[in-house]
């Protein structure tokens, strides 16, 4: 449904959307993330674990992409999982300059044990939608993110 609204109602609601979709995005992340802190891990932590779990050996800018850090945040977080145990590096043999991250065994069984609950926790936060609700959340996240102004 079209509504002729003024600039400044225009703004008013853009704010509006802006500040909502903002405490919600903050609510969800942390009613997900709640648990990663009985294993200690920061929600970059577990991006990194998570995301090499499931697409195998990463390069550090590879996984700065995937979890959407800079390079200068992901080799803090890198290191400290390096200090914990969970992940090692790996300079490639045919490029030197190539170092990829891998998953210990610890890391390994560590995302292992938390990932059902992760996603259970996923799926419980979502259910507070319809399915359609959930679709129509996905497509216009995506627009919205894929949405350029060109000036």
């Amino acid at each position: 449904m079209r509504h002729a609204i003024n600039q400044q109602q225009k703004r008013k609601l853009a704010l509006s959307v802006y500040i909502k979709l903002s405490r919600a995005a903050d609510a969800v992340t942390n009613r997900i993330n709640a648990h990663l802190h009985e294993y200690e891990l920061t929600t970059s932590q577990f991006g990194v674990l998570e995301a090499i779990y499931h697409l195998g050996p990463l390069q550090t800018g590879e996984l700065g992409e995937k979890i959407l850090k800079s390079s200068g945040n992901m080799t803090l977080v890198i290191d400290n999982l390096v200090k914990q145990g969970l992940v090692y590096r790996e300079r490639q043999v045919e490029d030197r300059r190539c170092v990829e991250i891998h998953l210990t065994e610890v890391g390994s069984e560590l995302i292992t044990h938390i990932w059902d609950g992760h996603e259970e926790g996923v799926l419980d936060t979502f259910a507070a939608l319809s399915i359609d609700e959930q679709e129509q959340l996905a497509a216009l996240c995506r627009k919205l993110g894929l949405a350029q102004k060109y000036d």
